[in-house]
Parts: structure tokens; sequence; C-alpha cells
């Protein structure tokens, strides 16, 4: 038999169930608040995510960040007394290593001589290099024997033509007050941009006067090797006044095999789009193509199984002309520049917009004739 409750045990029941519930709501209330936490902090995460990038500067380097937000943006040069290389008499402040090395990334990967070609700095406007014409005198004797003398080498002075290298990219001043404006990136691209421009048109036909001499400007001669001056480059006729003749594989070989074996490892072709086009319909005797385009991604197609640099400044196919270049630029040209950039802002010339004239010594010559050989269009 049941025992009744009594009014006592109903109270105190009562009273258990209410603070039961007063702790499951008091706990609901917090995990509630836990949520909206979390979710402010997600919101906030995704407004980010899609917010403007802020320039590189944020975690760059001191001398960066005061040369880009002082000097660049706002005009401000006390923020950059820590570059060593801002000499305001040469016409602009030396740009930090960083963006100089971004500069230079771009160039080569957009300056298509400059991309095959020997590249030296120098700390200076002037550079020089001694060449040997004659090879290197040796013999051979026995290990008692006298040392005969030796014939005394004969060498040649290479000392490239340069010029100031400019560019005078501009930029509003409502873009350099933006903070979201990667105005560091920007600057280097645009550089780059006209440098590449102007130095590729340089380094193939350039005269020499204030700019480096290109390789369509030095002697020619259809001499071999042996018998050729020193500084001049081998040329083979392409058999027709205006064109290529019946046989343009047979044109293309002798091409080739004008240059010695140890210069060919690491050779290529040099031409313009107008001129690829035309390389690209040509076929030997049997009907087979003499493009070979690239069988893996990333490889560069080839013509005779060498690869081909296009270079918008080499002349079109005409009669006269030295349309194709095959060579090994590494060892035949030479380009030599002065490390630094230098930039000068700009605020006054072209108001509201800010200029940013921007200069660099460059210089180039053929180093070796011997590696350049070029197809020139005649009879």
């Amino acid at each position: 038999m049941d025992t009744p409750t009594t009014p006592f045990e109903t109270a105190e029941a009562s009273f258990d169930i209410v603070a039961r519930q007063d702790k499951t709501e008091a706990d609901v209330t917090a995990l509630r608040n836990d949520v909206d936490e979390v979710k402010t902090r997600v919101d906030k995460i995704g407004r980010a995510a899609v917010r403007p990038v802020i320039g590189s500067t944020a975690d760059a380097a001191p001398e960066v960040k005061g040369f880009v937000d002082g000097y660049l943006r706002r005009g401000s040069t006390h923020e950059i007394k820590s570059i060593s290389g801002a000499v305001a008499s040469d016409g602009g402040y030396a740009v930090p290593r960083q963006i100089d090395a971004m500069i230079a990334r771009e160039l080569a990967e957009i300056s298509p001589i400059r991309s095959i070609a020997q590249v030296v700095q120098t700390g200076s406007a002037g550079y020089r290099k001694l060449i040997a014409t004659g090879g290197t005198a040796s013999g051979w004797v026995s290990e008692t024997a006298g040392r005969p003398g030796t014939d005394t080498p004969n060498f040649a002075e290479i000392a490239p033509p340069t010029g100031e290298l400019y560019a005078n990219p501009a930029a509003s001043q409502s873009m350099l007050d933006d903070a979201g404006f990667d105005l560091e990136s920007w600057l280097a691209s645009e550089i780059a941009m006209e440098f590449a421009r102007a130095e590729g048109a340089a380094f193939v036909g350039g005269s020499g006067v204030d700019q480096p001499e290109g390789f369509l400007s030095a002697p020619v001669s259809t001499n071999g090797d042996a018998s050729r001056n020193f500084g001049a480059l081998q040329y083979v006729g392409s058999g027709d006044a205006d064109g290529f003749d019946a046989n343009p594989d047979a044109r293309l070989i002798d091409l080739v095999h004008t240059m010695k074996a140890g210069h060919r490892q690491g050779a290529s072709f040099v031409m313009n789009s107008s001129t690829l086009a035309e390389v690209r319909k040509l076929k030997t005797a049997d009907g087979a193509f003499l493009w070979q385009p690239g069988l893996v991604e990333g490889q560069p197609d080839r013509l005779l199984g060498y690869p081909v640099v296009e270079a918008e400044d080499m002349p079109d196919i005409a009669a006269g002309t030295y349309p194709i270049a095959f060579g090994n630029f590494r060892h035949g040209y030479l380009i030599a520049e002065r490390s630094a950039t230098q930039v000068l802002r700009d605020p006054f010339t072209n108001k509201p917009f800010v200029h940013f004239y921007a200069t660099k010594r460059v210089g180039g010559q053929v180093l070796d004739s011997n590696a350049i050989k070029l197809l020139k269009i005649e009879a």
C-alpha cells in the first residue's frame, strides 16, 4: 500500500522541478551566446577573406615599407634615409633590393633576348671584358723535357655600349591613397613592361649610340669561323630574293651546322611571330613539317630539334633582311646592367597624376661572334 504524499514533500518536488527548468534555461542561454560568438567570428573571417588585399609592405622590411608608404605614396624622403643608394643628384632614389628583384624577375620573363643572353651586374656605368680570339697557346712535352715558349695569345676587349633606360608610369593620387592598392607590385610590373619593350628592340637592332648595340647591328660575312674577322657574324642565304627557295629545310640545316658543336648545345632560333607563321608551314621534300610542337606541357615548340624564341623586334621576311637568328646567346650576347633601378616621384608635370620616372643603365653587345648565326633573305 502506497504511503500518501505530504504537502511538504509535494512543495519540495515542485521546487526541484523549477530549479531544473531554471538551470536548463541558463544552459540554453549560455549555449546560444557561445553560438552567437562563434557566428560573429566566422562572419569577420568571411569579410576579411573578400576584403582587398593590402600591399605586401605590411610584412615587408622597414626600408621597403618606408620607401613605398613614405616616398612613393606621399613623397616623403625622410623615411628612406636607411636606403644606402639614395642619391638625389642622380635624379632619383635607388629602390630597395626587394623591389629591384621583382623588376628583374618580370624582365627575365617578358624580355625575350634577356631570357637567353648572358647578363652581368655592374657597380658602375662601364663594363669591360677581355676575350681570347685565337685560343689559348699550349703544347705537349714529356715529363723531363724542357718547356718551350708558346705563342702570345690574342685578346680583344668587349665594352658594351650603354644607355639610360627609362620608364614613366603614372597613377592618380586617389589610387596611391587607397590602402588596398598594391603599389609595390603595380610599379614593378609597369617598369618591367616598359623596360622590356625598349630593351627588346635595342638588344636586336640597337645602334650602340646611347643604347646597347644589337646583334643585328654587328658586321656580317659569309666567311667561316676560321677566316672571319672577330666581331662579325656569319650568315647563310635563303636561296630566294623574297623568301625561302624550294628546299627551305636544307637552308635551315646549313644555318644550324655552320655553328660549332660546342655552341649548339643550348642554342635556339630567334624570330618574330610573322616569320614563325611562315616557318610553321615549311615542309621537307617528303611532306613532313619542319615544325615540331612540344609534346609535354611546359616544353617549348622546336624547329629542327631546337627551341624557338619569339622576339617581335626581329625583322619580317623581306629582301635583304635577317629574319632568323640561330645561336647560343648565353655565349654570344652580353648584357651589362647597373644593378640599381632609380625612381623619381613627379607629382607636378601632369596633375592630378603622379609619375614615377624610373631609370637604369643597361648595355649590350655581341660577346662571341662564333655563337650567333643569321639567315639572310637573298638569292
